[in-house]
């Protein structure tokens, strides 16, 4: 929890999208030992500064109205007084940004700071199965959460229309199993598929022809590393759901490429696909294979549902 609140802010005032302390004259008072857990970074908006870093320290914060009157405007003109707004959200941003903050949400709406489909992911290249923000003992920042949402229910939506037998895979069956949602630290999506109702679906048939198909800003492509598909939730930003088609070979589903570092990834036998089951995932119902509890036990470890592994430093 302490890990999701060093990128979401809750403002408890109503105040949305910016914090009473934002711009406003303020004045602290604390014991010693509370300003000595603070960093005097000198970074403006002060007040906004100090907020935050009380917010993910645990520190409560009660606000305190009408102590004083707030003095003589410095801005009296209409251009100056919005030059300094201008200027004031600027320094926000960038104090969002440094400490690395991507949604704050209130009782009035939320205010995103994350990435979007027209800028690039928050994180970089993952390498060995490990996405940068864990290295940090973070969790996925909730604007990836959020565009890995969307992709994944653009995906199903296009799935169930071609009426292709699809199920949930891996990991995101994990996480459908223990929540209805994506595991808070994973960073993509899997998807298995019967690979002869790959025909079905446009998209994935196009990408199979000439490896790229756009479809209402998502981008369908024939993945570079295997005999795989990838939805995109954009050109520019690569938060992404993984299609895998399999056959059937001697009783068990199989498919023509591996990943040796994951230990679920291998063969099953096909009647857990025979028929499918449902579980709601993302915000909708999709498909599964048929007691999906044994299947995760046996791909992965007995109790994986009720006993999770957390990665990086939180490791258990």
């Amino acid at each position: 929890q302490q890990q999701q609140q060093q990128q979401q802010v809750r403002d408890e005032t109503g105040s949305l999208p910016l914090c009473p302390f934002r711009s406003a004259p303020v004045a602290f008072f604390g014991k010693t030992e509370v300003f000595r857990q603070l960093r005097w970074l000198g970074i403006r908006p002060t007040g906004f500064n100090l907020f935050l870093q009380a917010h993910v320290a645990g520190l409560p914060v009660k606000l305190a109205s009408d102590v004083w009157s707030e003095g003589v405007s410095l801005y009296t003109k209409a251009h100056e007084h919005s030059k300094h707004e201008r200027e004031e959200n600027r320094r926000q941003r960038a104090l969002l940004k440094y400490y690395g903050i991507k949604l704050i949400s209130g009782p009035t709406g939320e205010a995103w700071h994350g990435c979007t489909r027209n800028t690039p992911r928050c994180f970089g290249t993952v390498i060995h199965d490990t996405p940068e923000y864990i290295y940090q003992d973070r969790w996925t920042p909730p604007c990836c959460l959020k565009s890995l949402r969307e992709t994944a229910r653009h995906v199903f939506t296009v799935l169930n229309e071609a009426r292709v037998r699809y199920w949930l895979e891996g990991g995101s069956l994990l996480g459908a199993a223990r929540s209805g949602d994506i595991i808070p630290w994973d960073y993509d999506v899997d998807v298995g598929i019967v690979l002869d109702d790959l025909i079905k679906c446009e998209p994935l048939r196009i990408a199979a022809e000439t490896g790229h198909f756009e479809s209402e800003g998502y981008v369908w492509e024939k993945a570079p590393e295997g005999d795989f598909y990838r939805v995109q939730h954009s050109a520019l930003n690569k938060l992404h759901v993984d299609i895998f088609p399999f056959y059937e070979k001697d009783g068990f589903m199989t498919k023509n490429t591996w990943f040796e570092s994951h230990k679920q990834d291998m063969p099953f036998p096909a009647h857990y696909l025979q028929p499918l089951s449902t579980i709601s995932f993302v915000g909708m119902s999709v498909s599964i294979p048929n007691n999906h509890v044994e299947f995760l036990e046996m791909k992965f470890d007995k109790g994986v549902i009720d006993h999770p592994r957390y990665p990086g430093r939180t490791k258990g």
